[in-house]
C-alpha cells in the first residue's frame, strides 16, 4: 500500500497535522456548490459547461483543458499513454509525490533522475511535496513530454513561482482545487494542455488526442464537476486569498511550536513543511493522543516530519502530545 497522509486504519485524527489541505476550510461556497449537486443523474459527458467555464478562469481555447478524475489518476493516464507514444524512462524529482514513481513502474518504464537526457516524460513541481519548495524549471520545457504539477501552487504563501508563463505554456499543467478549497474527499482536477504554437519538440495534438481517447466515460461525478466550477467563480477565489493570510499566522505558531522542542524546520513556501525531529521522537507515540504527522521515511528522510499548518487549537494538542512523548 502507499503511503499518504489522512485517515488510516483507525479513522482520521482529531488534529491531523499529515495531509496537505487547507486547514482553514471548507471552503463556502465550494462545499455549497458539492452539497447542491445532483446525484441522481449523469453528468454532461462531454463536460462542456465546466470546460468552458475552466478555459475562461485560464484565459484559454476550451480544447487545452483536459479533465481527469484526480490527479493521481492523472498520473497514472499520461504515464501510460506516454509509454505508448514515447516509451522510455520517466524523470522524476528526488523528493516528489510517490504516484510519479508508481505510475511509472506499475508501466514498465525506468525512473531517472530529472536531469537524465534519455527521459521521454518529466515531472516537475512549483511547489511539491514534501518540501513545499520549487525546483528551478529545466533549460528547455519543451525538448519533451513535461508535466508541471501546480496542485499547491494555489497554497503559496510568498513570494512568486520560478516559472515563466511562457514555460508554462510548453508543458502539462496539472490543477487538482480539492486541498486548496479543504475538500479532499472531493475528487477532481485537470490539465492545461500546452498551448498551440508553442515551442515544443514532440506531437501536443497527439498526445492530448491520446489522452482524451484513454479517459473513462463519465470521468467526473456531479460532486467533482460542482467543486471544480466553483474553483473558478470569483467568491471562491477570494475566500482563498482571506485563507492564505490565516494560514500563514498558523504556520507561524507551528514553526514556533516546533522549534521550542528541538524541531528543525526546513524551508517552505506553502503551509505544509518540513521538519527534522530529535532523536526519539516517533509519530506511532503520537497517534494515540489525536495527533497524526506524516513520517516521511517513505520519502527516503528518515528523521523527519512532514506537517501542516492548522488551527491554534490542534497545535495546542500537538505541543502537549510532543510534551508529555
Amino acid at each position: 500500500m502507499r503511503m499518504h497522509g489522512g485517515p488510516d486504519a483507525r479513522g482520521p485524527a482529531p488534529h491531523d497535522f499529515s495531509t496537505n489541505a487547507n486547514a482553514a476550510g471548507p471552503c463556502p461556497t465550494a462545499l455549497a456548490a458539492v452539497q447542491a449537486a445532483d446525484a441522481t443523474r449523469y453528468p454532461d459527458p462531454g463536460y462542456t459547461v465546466l470546460r468552458d467555464r475552466l478555459a475562461d478562469f485560464h484565459g484559454v481555447d476550451p480544447s487545452r483543458i483536459l479533465l481527469a478524475a484526480s490527479a493521481s489518476e492523472f498520473i497514472q493516464r499520461i504515464t501510460a499513454v506516454g509509454a505508448r507514444l514515447m516509451p522510455g524512462p520517466v524523470a522524476v524529482p528526488t523528493l516528489a509525490y510517490g504516484d510519479y514513481r508508481a505510475a511509472a513502474l506499475a508501466w514498465g518504464r525506468p525512473v531517472v533522475d530529472e536531469a537524465d537526457p534519455t527521459a521521454t516524460l518529466r515531472w516537475q513541481a512549483e511547489p511539491g511535496s514534501p518540501l513545499g519548495q520549487d525546483a528551478a524549471p529545466p533549460p528547455r520545457p519543451g525538448d519533451r513530454p513535461t508535466v508541471l504539477d501546480a496542485v499547491y501552487a494555489p497554497l503559496r504563501l510568498q513570494g512568486p513561482g520560478l516559472w515563466r508563463d511562457e514555460q508554462r505554456e510548453q508543458v502539462f499543467v496539472l490543477h487538482s482545487p480539492n486541498k486548496a478549497l479543504g475538500l479532499c474527499g472531493v475528487r477532481g482536477a485537470y490539465a492545461v494542455a500546452p498551448a498551440p504554437g508553442a515551442v515544443v519538440a514532440w506531437d501536443v495534438a497527439a498526445w492530448c488526442q491520446a489522452l482524451r481517447d484513454a479517459e473513462a466515460s463519465w470521468l467526473l461525478s456531479g460532486q467533482g464537476v460542482a467543486m471544480l466550477g466553483s474553483w473558478a467563480e470569483p467568491a471562491t477565489q477570494a475566500w482563498l486569498r482571506d485563507s492564505l493570510e490565516v494560514l500563514q499566522a498558523w504556520r507561524a505558531t507551528l514553526v514556533q511550536v516546533l522549534a521550542q522542542r528541538g524541531f528543525e524546520p526546513l524551508p517552505s513556501t506553502t503551509p505544509f513543511l518540513v521538519v527534522c525531529t530529535p532523536a526519539g521522537a516517533s509519530p506511532e507515540a503520537l497517534r494515540p493522543t489525536g495527533v497524526a504527522v506524516r513520517d516521511l521515511t517513505s520519502f527516503g528522510l528518515p528523521g523527519h516530519w512532514r506537517l501542516s499548518a492548522q488551527a491554534p487549537r490542534a497545535v495546542g494538542a500537538l505541543a502537549r502530545a510532543l510534551d508529555a512523548c
